[in-house]
């Protein structure tokens, strides 16, 4: 593994707490940023995905995890809308910065440990296995940006929510 996995989680990782922690505006361009990082970011980093095999279930287990792993952190964020500001607002703090830092430190742990602490019963799996590097450090990336998405997802999703739940308390205050 190469320090591409490393150089991709510290970027998520700085781009994620910059962008949520505290009380921020919920605005197209928040939730456009983590799109436009990983249009980005995919094609520096992502050499093309195993097409059969394990090589592609462990890409889909990666995507999978990813979702799984943006819709916990996601659960961390509280999102409302701020009548003066009209417009959602999200707050986040230490416990969704946790989330974040556990798993980009577990992802540059497995790295660092793919080479230097298990790398030889790794090497047995990925040979018995048929997984390539390649298809490793892809499902790595794909965890990556798939966790990254579903935060912004679900971050989209509780603005919309908030924002019509305040216009629905408004139209009937009207009445």
């Amino acid at each position: 593994m190469d320090a591409s996995v490393w150089i991709l989680n510290l970027v998520i990782l700085a781009v994620v707490l910059a962008a949520d922690l505290g009380r921020r505006k919920v605005t197209p361009m928040r939730l456009l940023r983590p799109v436009i990082v990983a249009v980005i970011i995919i094609p520096f980093f992502f050499k093309g995905a195993a097409t059969s095999g394990r090589g592609l279930l462990l890409e889909c287990a990666g995507l999978v995890v990813g979702l799984a792993l943006g819709a916990l952190a996601a659960s961390f964020f509280r999102v409302s809308y701020d009548g003066e500001a009209r417009r959602p607002v999200s707050w986040a703090g230490w416990p969704y910065a946790a989330v974040w830092i556990i798993v980009v430190a577990a992802r540059i742990y497995f790295t660092y440990g793919a080479s230097h602490v298990f790398s030889q019963q790794l090497g047995i799996w990925m040979l018995t296995n048929k997984i390539t590097v390649g298809g490793l450090t892809d499902s790595l990336i794909f965890l990556s940006i798939a966790m990254l998405l579903g935060r912004t997802a679900l971050l989209a999703a509780k603005a919309r929510a908030a924002t019509a739940h305040a216009q629905m308390v408004s139209a009937e205050s009207a009445l």
